[in-house]
């Protein structure tokens, strides 16, 4: 599989690495060739610096993992004068920007630091984020608020936006379709799912990531594709070519490997390699 267009741009394979696992490219650059990848979702950005939640930040569980990293993240201005400008000397892997916040302000601020950046080929925006101004429910969870959020950082944006969806929404389709109406181009299934154990996390409760999710987001994907018909990049307990196989048939144009990738770095090459194979 070669040259597949996607928002505007050709990605070489559709194999991602997914925001959190190759930070902003410059960490896992010595164990993971990003080159023979599709490309990478960055970490998440934030108009601010953010230390991130106490550790332990990550549990495992027999089904996947557990984290709560918090969001933690360099802040716009040192994403923007540093991690940008090397990433942009990548070649063949494309470059998304995930953003976050904690208002609508926020991410309308990094969307529009962002946009116009040579190494940014889209920008994905977490919906699952809590607003604040809003009594902590998330971005994604009303129609009302998504849509207000993918408005408000449209009107900024010079690069398609994708919104990252969560799998504990009641009816992700009609979500989707809310943020296609709303200017998204196309969206991510799906986020973790919020989840606890005893005594795992500083922070208490985190997302549940891993082979849990696999069946989840393949649904999720199948569901938008049949109902909204916007693009999707697939994510969730993606750990070997089969299992991306079953995003593709479900109808990802893209798909997005997470936990498997901070166990084995080479684990998304290996993917691509296979599904170039056939």
């Amino acid at each position: 599989m070669t040259g597949i267009p996607f928002l505007g741009a050709t990605f070489q394979n559709p194999v991602l690495v997914s925001s959190g696992v190759a930070g902003f490219g410059r960490e896992v650059a010595d164990v993971m060739d990003l080159e023979a990848l599709g490309g990478l979702v960055t970490k998440a950005v934030t108009p601010e610096p953010r230390a991130g939640h106490p550790g332990p930040r990550v549990a495992e569980f027999r089904g996947g993992m557990l984290n709560a990293v918090g969001l933690a993240n360099p802040g716009l201005e040192r994403v923007v004068a540093v991690e940008l400008p090397w990433l942009a000397r990548l070649r063949r892997a494309r470059v998304i920007v995930n953003v976050a916040g904690a208002t609508i302000d926020d991410y309308v601020t990094v969307v529009r630091r962002v946009t116009d950046h040579t190494a940014v080929v889209a920008i994905e925006l977490n919906a699952s984020c809590p607003n604040t101004a809003a009594g902590g429910l998330e971005f994604g969870a009303s129609a009302e608020q998504l849509g207000t959020l993918v408005r408000r950082c449209h009107a900024v944006a010079t690069r398609p936006l994708i919104v990252k969806l969560s799998p504990a929404l009641p009816d992700i389709a009609a979500l989707a379709q809310v943020a296609r109406d709303a200017g998204a181009a196309a969206v991510t299934l799906v986020n973790t799912l919020p989840g606890e154990l005893a005594g795992r996390l500083g922070n208490g409760f985190g997302g549940v990531s891993g082979p849990a999710l696999l069946p989840i987001g393949v649904r999720a994907t199948r569901l938008v594709r049949e109902r909204v018909g916007m693009p999707v990049i697939g994510v969730g307990g993606v750990r070997t070519a089969a299992d991306a196989r079953e995003y593709l048939r479900a109808g990802a144009t893209l798909v997005a490997v997470g936990t498997a990738a901070l166990a084995d770095p080479r684990v998304p090459e290996r993917i691509a390699r296979e599904l170039a194979r056939g």
